[in-house]
């Protein structure tokens, strides 16, 4: 038996561990172990006193454990909100966000003037000026609502307070990032993972005196909210607050043209290490206001701009195994298993093979010796075999038929492309106990329900103790039985509860997107929320005799096709499906889908389109309906309100067909009286 000594010292050390924890945690901001690992250590501490009362009398745990996590920051909403980028990470892939600008505007290969600027590794914020006083400081938070971090913020002396200028629109909004330089960093390095992380816990200080004490630095970027609107470029905008003593990266230029964009890329590549900050990347925007005003926005990212990642980081290693993974929606993956080798300063030991097609031309084998790459986020990919150091008893990989749960796997005929899928798939949906946990742990997801605390680990664990086996589970968990687990207690169980009650409540399209449909991804899920409007009427695809009528209805929305039509049939069809999406809607608030502008010029109107037109393309058309009100329908029906029928090859018979039904006509040249009244 120990010494009281001993016991002692080591009771005090582990006391002394929590108070460290407990300040990172809750005055810096900065956790360095899990909310699993903190709790491991409190027990600790508990069973220590409640084996000898000469410790639990001496109550040193009293004062320090089981503070209640303090709602640091007001949570205010954007007045615009803070989309992330798309990624281009090539040469094509630049060549494609061009072309794609082009089409949506109707231009023939135009070189469009684009604005680029290094992409910092930092954290994103905004600054909101009215009359040119800072007002208010937000961080990015979801994009849609932030925190309120001003008083933060107003400790980087850079930050100008006041705008001093006449010109200063009533209204300015301006986005920056927020970093610590690579040499500042040397100096807390002790104290963080790295400078994002350090840049991010010392914005979210509750003592703004605290944050002072870190050396944080910025760039503005761009803007968010301006009333009145004064610049008619991205150039424009940064040369004027510039001048109002704004810090903007001096690197920044404009070009025209792929071999300006590369010739630039190239340029910042090779300046990277000398910068006194992290980059990863150039962001390249269309520099006319007035065309960003047109492309406007996808779901998640702008059309108008792009970040252009840096080259993928390759290593060498070799492959040990190949394993097959089964994904939410059937998908057979094959993932090499290899030596862990460290891939832009993370260490990797799996690489994606993508499916039997890939394997087979590249012949991937086991033992092989591969280059692996990792481009930003991506997962890591096998990009070559080297045959030379191959064996020569190896043998060819024979991809399995068969999915883990055993049934056959299939390729499916693709409509489209009129083609065998390159991917295998089981078909058992929820009836495959791989799929179902794949499609929780999509459940849970950020894009989904952004439930925090129950990742992608937590839901293996819960699923191995039967704790959680469908998604209606996570609503009735047994939370007397996991805090009996090693690593959980009552500040991880207090927050993962808050985060499953935050998470009942959910918009339409959210709910239809996060029940994991194949082929029903963001986009789809806001034009059949828009349709449904309600979980009331989207419910009614449980039932067979209503579900034929309700397709052949989404046969004329713009946006879902045969493709999407067949998949939402297929997965109503399964009972098994029906009986776990009604579980789950039982237990949730699903809040109506409504159109953001219902006093637009079409406002609810359903329109059609057909033909070409001079000025803009049929997706610009489309996208400015949408936002003026309009429902965009894919095909001629009762229903529609107008036909607009562009000057070029417009379709007679649909224009037939219109006039049969009495439906108006919008010829192009009402179509832009209406759009410029």
């Amino acid at each position: 038996m120990k010494s009281k000594n001993i016991l002692l010292k080591d009771y005090k050390k582990k006391i002394s561990e929590i108070k460290k924890h407990n300040n990172l945690y809750f005055n810096h901001d900065n956790p360095q172990i899990s909310d699993q690992e903190y709790d491991y250590l409190k027990k600790e501490v508990l069973n220590l006193e409640k084996q000898y009362s000469f410790l639990k009398k001496l109550s040193l745990l009293d004062n320090n454990v089981g503070a209640t996590p303090l709602n640091k920051f007001k949570k205010i909403h954007h007045l615009k909100p803070m989309l992330s980028l798309s990624n281009a990470f090539d040469r094509n892939d630049m060549k494609d966000f061009l072309k794609k600008i082009n089409n949506f505007l109707n231009y023939k290969n135009k070189d469009i003037e684009l604005f680029s600027e290094p992409k910092i590794d930092g954290i994103s914020a905004t600054l909101i000026y009215e009359n040119g006083k800072l007002k208010r400081g937000l961080s990015r938070g979801d994009g849609i609502v932030g925190e309120d971090i001003l008083e933060n913020l107003k400790t980087i002396n850079e930050i100008p307070k006041i705008i001093k200028s006449s010109e200063v629109p009533k209204l300015l909004e301006i986005r920056c990032e927020i970093y610590i330089g690579k040499k500042d960093f040397i100096s807390i390095k002790d104290q963080f993972a790295n400078p994002r992380n350090a840049a991010g816990g010392s914005l979210r200080q509750k003592d703004p005196k605290e944050t002072a004490k870190i050396p944080l630095k910025y760039f503005a970027y761009g803007f968010g909210a301006i009333e009145p609107m004064i610049f008619k470029t991205q150039s424009e905008f940064l040369e004027k607050i510039s001048n109002w003593n704004f810090i903007t990266n001096p690197s920044a230029k404009i070009v025209k043209g792929l071999e300006q964009i590369e010739k630039q890329h190239e340029k910042i590549n090779q300046e990277r290490s000398s910068l006194n900050y992290d980059i990863d990347g150039i962001v390249y925007k269309v520099n006319d206001l007035n065309l960003q005003k047109r492309l406007g926005n996808t779901s998640n990212s702008p059309r108008w701009a792009t970040a252009y990642k840096f080259s993928a980081e390759k290593a060498i290693t070799r492959i040990k195994n190949i394993v097959i993974q089964v994904g939410r929606t059937g998908a057979i993956t094959p993932v090499a298993k290899v030596e862990p080798v460290t891939v832009g300063g993370v260490v990797v030991s799996n690489a994606t093979l993508h499916n039997e097609d890939e394997i087979e031309r590249k012949d991937i084998r086991i033992n092989d010796k591969v280059i692996i790459q990792r481009a930003g986020d991506v997962i890591p990919q096998v990009v070559s075999v080297d045959k030379k150091e191959r064996d020569k008893q190896s043998k060819k990989f024979i991809f399995p038929n068969k999915c883990l749960c055993g049934a056959e796997t299939k390729k499916e005929y693709s409509k489209s492309t009129k083609k065998l899928d390159a991917v295998r798939r089981c078909l058992k949906g929820y009836d495959c106990k791989f799929i179902a946990k794949e499609k929780l742990k999509h459940i849970v997801s950020k894009e989904a329900f952004n439930i925090d605390g129950l990742g992608k680990k937590v839901i293996d664990q819960f699923w191995e103790l039967n704790l959680i086996k469908k998604p209606s589970d996570i609503f009735d968990l047994d939370y007397g039985k996991i805090k009996k687990l090693d690593g959980w207690g009552d500040l991880s169980i207090d927050n993962l509860k808050k985060a499953i009650t935050k998470s009942k409540s959910i918009l339409l399209d959210k709910f239809i997107f996060s029940i994991g449909i194949r082929h029903i991804g963001q986009e789809n899920a806001k034009i059949l929320a828009s349709f449904f409007s309600s979980i009331k009427e989207f419910s009614k695809l449980f039932y067979l005799k209503n579900r034929k009528k309700i397709l052949n209805n989404l046969a004329e929305l713009d946006g879902i096709g045969e493709t999407q039509i067949q998949s939402l049939n297929n997965f109503f069809s399964n009972n098994t499906n029906n009986k776990i999406i009604n579980d789950l809607i039982s237990k949730l608030i699903i809040r109506n889908y409504s159109l953001k502008n219902t006093g637009g010029k079409f406002s609810n109107k359903k329109l059609m389109f057909t033909g070409g037109f001079k000025n803009m393309s049929r997706s610009e058309a489309k996208a400015i309906a949408e936002s003026n009100g309009g429902k965009v329908l894919g095909s001629i029906s009762k229903k529609l309100d107008f036909l607009v029928v562009g000057d070029s090859k417009p379709t007679k018979k649909k224009i037939d067909q219109a006039k049969e039904l009495k439906i108006k006509i919008i010829l192009e040249n009402d179509w832009n009286k209406i759009l410029d009244s």
